[in-house]
């Protein structure tokens, strides 16, 4: 029950597979341990590292999405938290309930009765209850620091956080069980029709190992294509996907002391932002903007998206004198979001995911964390891999997706709360979790280089010694890989705009 060793192309060529996955994100994740679940043969293909687009740099939250009843997406809703309490059930440790505070500031929107109406159609749709309001005072005791000007107390209420890369890996871990097998670096280069009848010919898709150059054509009886913000260039439609950018900021735990997760208003555009504590640091977010540019290179965050963020945490704490100097570690990923047919505001885009057809191909995209299951089996009903009375069976379900992996170390259940400076986790992590590169390890098999200011510049001892242990890493792979690593931090997960200067 492991991602480990890594299979080569050659051993998979030898395999009649009824499934080809084409994306190693959550959804593509989630495509995998479902059809590996159902007894198909399953293999699932990631051109880089997984996790390594949106479902490494998300927002870390399993929720409904308060905007999104607002928006009219009631049903999208309902799932999500349907969804939610699911994984609270089966991944404690990884995924965890979180206290949300939304303060209210008087005369501004919205006043508190809107707001208690919507969190009480939000519990409704959860079945629970646990909204509740909160003084100035209680909020204060809570909220050291917050600004006062202004305050009319806050409405708080429930929702749910989690390492969204370690929600994939445990995902993929928990398909091994099943025998779905998964590849990481492992490019596809084209899909096309076998001999025969074209409607019932084996699809060919054609794959580049990165690792070693290797190429293979393996074959298939059903291909998904869950690349997320890639899908509509392999689905046939390019303009199906509009790519926006989030980013994110790390700060120090000392000079943002905040126990919950505060949703607020940005001054500039009323755009909700969350503050919120993760794994010892305090994250801030999101930016919502178009994303132009190459999907191939590393999103990175922008010294303008930096000043946003900032101007909002100034705003809310105004005594704490917040700067780029306080900035521990930066984070950007692309959404792929379905494009409507106007060109509105990226946060008026809708959430949903879609399933089409083009060439024998069925793609998936757009959707949420949360609900990477509801379209996983959406694209397993498309690919005639489900029926449609088995589909009904399994949105109902409520059949545990995952067990406890009895020889894993208990971070790799409890991620949230675990040491990931611990040479058991790391260990664990070379020898079981198909790591490949440096920065496979320290940025999305654990968070270290997030999490720390020097970005894990003092475990390189440690880390030489461990890689040379469990990969057999010699003194000039080490310095390759620290390079490549350090590069990559210091470029796309460094303080907005300095780095982007130097390099």
């Amino acid at each position: 029950m492991t991602l480990g060793p890594r299979p080569t192309l050659a051993s998979l060529r030898e395999q009649n597979w009824d499934l080809i996955v084409i994306g190693g994100g959550i959804t593509g994740a989630g495509v995998l341990l479902e059809a590996a679940r159902l007894g198909y043969r399953t293999l699932l293909l990631e051109q880089a590292d997984f996790a390594w687009g949106t479902s490494s740099r998300s927002s870390k939250m399993v929720h409904g999405g308060l905007r999104y009843i607002a928006q009219g997406q009631v049903r999208l809703t309902r799932d999500a938290l349907r969804e939610r309490e699911r994984l609270l059930r089966e991944l404690p440790g990884l995924v965890e309930r979180a206290t949300y505070l939304f303060p209210l500031r008087k005369g501004r929107f919205p006043g508190r009765w809107p707001m208690t109406a919507l969190l009480g159609v939000y519990d409704f749709l959860a079945g629970i209850r646990d909204r509740a309001f909160l003084s100035n005072e209680e909020l204060l005791k809570r909220v050291p620091g917050l600004d006062d000007q202004g305050l009319g107390g806050a409405l708080s209420y429930t929702d749910a956080l989690t390492d969204d890369c370690r929600l994939v890996l445990r995902t993929l871990l928990e398909a091994a069980r099943y025998q779905g097998r998964a590849m990481n670096y492992a490019r596809v280069t084209g899909v096309s029709r076998g001999d025969g009848d074209a409607a019932t010919a084996p699809l060919r898709v054609a794959v580049r190992d990165l690792s070693d150059d290797a190429t293979a054509t393996l074959t298939a009886h059903a291909v998904i294509n869950a690349t997320g913000a890639w899908a509509g260039q392999l689905g046939g439609d390019a303009e199906r996907i509009r790519p926006l950018r989030g980013s994110h900021l790390f700060f120090p735990a000392e000079r943002l002391p905040v126990r919950d997760c505060l949703t607020v208003l940005h001054p500039r555009d009323q755009r909700p932002v969350f503050i919120f504590p993760w794994e010892g640091v305090v994250c801030v977010g999101t930016t919502d903007l178009d994303h132009p540019e190459d999907l191939n290179r590393e999103p990175r965050a922008s010294e303008q998206e930096m000043d946003y963020l900032l101007e909002l945490l100034n705003q809310q704490f105004p005594r704490a004198g917040l700067g780029a100097g306080d900035v521990l570690s930066s984070m950007a990923g692309v959404r792929p979001v379905i494009r409507s047919s106007r060109a509105g505001k990226p946060s008026s885009e809708k959430r949903d995911h879609a399933v089409w057809e083009h060439d024998g191909v069925i793609s998936v995209s757009g959707g949420k964390l949360t609900t990477f299951r509801l379209s996983a089996l959406d694209a397993l009903l498309a690919a005639g891999l489900l029926d449609r009375t088995g589909w009904r069976r399994a949105r109902r379900s409520n059949v545990p997706l995952y067990a406890p992996i009895p020889a894993a170390p208990a971070q790799v259940d409890e991620f949230l709360h675990g040491n990931q400076d611990d040479d058991a986790l790391l260990s664990w992590c070379l020898e079981h979790e198909a790591v490949v590169h440096l920065d496979d390890l320290l940025l999305r098999r654990t968070r270290l280089g997030l999490l720390r200011r020097d970005g894990g510049l003092s475990l390189h001892d440690r880390l030489q010694s461990l890689t040379a242990d469990k990969l057999g890493w010699d003194a000039a792979r080490w310095q390759q890989e620290w390079q490549r690593y350090r590069r990559l931090r210091d470029e796309y997960y460094g303080v907005p705009g300095r780095l982007a200067e130097a390099s």
